[in-house]
């Protein structure tokens, strides 16, 4: 088992320079893993047994399965509740009657590990395209300042480096800013659609799925209806069409048992409290950007936070006289570069900008 999941660890590396922040990270390393790892588990039946398996008299098992998984099985969605044993067989496996009772078909057995990578590429599209247009530029400027143990000539020479870059480029790295900006919105974007996009997958039922299941949890064992075996459940019927002896068409009907569903039942009530967990804090985190964007007060606060060491004045100074582009560029530094170093850096900019009349 822990083969399979190896090839996973790779997502687990800790980035030498850090370009984002926790709330990026959850999208494209805990969300991605997460989605991968699960994806991995519902592929490997070696592990958990065989997708399918049903039976129904005078048809080979083998043809039953494979005909059973290629065109869907279903149940009857009024026979969910019953006295298992004596009113139905199983949840929504009970006799029916032709154009007179609702049929269920489930379909999305056969696309969970598919539908589970794909949803785990889109999660890290918005890094994709941050790590792209960011073209390493954060790793460029910390020019190993992040060591705290550093020659002073070295360090002196590169602080002077990147005081000279924020002078030079003061006020053009807006663009820069809201890139990354764009990429946070559309996480949050990403998060919602995919929620939409698992209750369309799910025919309806992801939205109130975790709540249901929560609900579930708490109902006397004789009045509640498992919405687990209503969503994905583990025995389900099939019928089978076949030529009778005579040419004449015989309808046979099996039952069919879906062991994966065990596994899908509780992929799919995690990744509901997941979602909602992960769209929550996105959320939030699109209310903490606004403010940033928009209130130059809270860059200072920010600044000061990140930079406790160097005197208020300087911090004061460098965020009057930078835009949102240049306080983001500084801001990102503050987390890669050594706290000492930066207080001298956030110093010496201060004064190189203070000085700089045409700003």
């Amino acid at each position: 088992m822990f083969d399979v999941f190896g090839s996973v660890k790779g997502l687990l590396k800790i980035d030498s320079v850090c370009i984002d922040n926790n709330i990026f990270r959850l999208h494209y390393k805990a969300t991605v893993i997460i989605l991968v790892a699960f994806s991995l588990l519902v592929t490997s039946r070696q592990y958990i047994g065989d997708p399918i398996d049903c039976i129904v008299d005078d048809v080979p098992l083998n043809i039953m399965d494979t005909y059973c998984w290629i065109y869907s099985t279903f149940t009857i969605p009024n026979r969910i509740s019953g006295r298992i044993g004596k009113d139905v067989v199983q949840p929504g496996v009970a006799s029916h009657v032709d154009g007179e009772d609702e049929v269920k078909y489930h379909k999305y057995y056969q696309w969970v590990c598919f539908v589970l990578f794909f949803q785990a590429m889109f999660f890290y599209l918005p890094r994709y395209m941050w790590k792209t247009w960011e073209g390493g530029r954060i790793k460029m400027l910390v020019l190993d300042l992040n060591c705290p143990i550093i020659s002073e000539d070295c360090k002196t020479d590169r602080k002077k480096l990147l005081i000279d870059y924020f002078a030079t480029n003061l006020h053009t790295q807006n663009f820069y800013a809201i890139r990354f900006f764009l990429c946070e919105f559309l996480n949050f974007v990403n998060v919602i659609a995919q929620i939409f996009f698992m209750d369309y997958f799910l025919e309806g039922e992801f939205s109130t799925y975790g709540s249901d299941v929560l609900r579930f949890t708490e109902m006397e064992p004789e009045e509640r209806e498992d919405p687990m075996a209503r969503v994905f459940p583990k025995v389900t019927k099939c019928t089978f069409h076949k030529y009778g002896p005579s040419g004449s068409i015989q309808k046979l009907d099996g039952l069919c048992v879906l062991p994966l569903n065990i596994v899908n039942e509780k992929i799919y009530v995690f990744l509901w409290f997941w979602f909602l967990f992960v769209a929550i804090l996105s959320g939030l985190n699109l209310v903490y950007r606004t403010a940033v964007v928009v209130m130059p007060k809270f860059r200072l606060l920010l600044l000061r936070a990140r930079s406790r060491l160097a005197p208020q004045d300087d911090v004061e100074t460098i965020t009057k006289k930078c835009q949102i582009g240049d306080w983001f560029v500084l801001y990102q530094l503050g987390k890669n570069i050594d706290p000492l170093i930066f207080k001298e850096l956030v110093s010496d900019l201060a004064k190189r900008l203070d000085g700089k009349q045409s700003v």
